[in-house]
């Protein structure tokens, strides 16, 4: 859900984060991957926008952070 937010494919994703196309595409299919790995496709995601939500009885989630405007320059 976090990579499609973002526009980006399977293998955008995989080169941000260092890793192969493959390795995005068995996180996606739920198999269990290195936390290293893990750690490195999330501070992808997050370089490029999308802000990780926990668990609050709805269940876990992503968003977009917002980007705060002051005078013309976006923050």
């Amino acid at each position: 859900m976090a990579r499609v937010a973002i526009g980006w494919g399977v293998r955008d994703l995989a080169k941000e984060a260092g890793v192969s196309p493959d390795t995005i595409a068995r996180l996606e299919r739920g198999e269990e991957l290195k936390a290293s790995t893990i750690e490195a496709i999330r501070s992808a995601l997050e370089a490029a926008g999308v802000e990780f939500i926990p668990e609050n009885g709805g269940g876990a989630g992503v968003r977009l952070k917002l980007k705060r405007i002051v005078g013309t320059l976006k923050i």
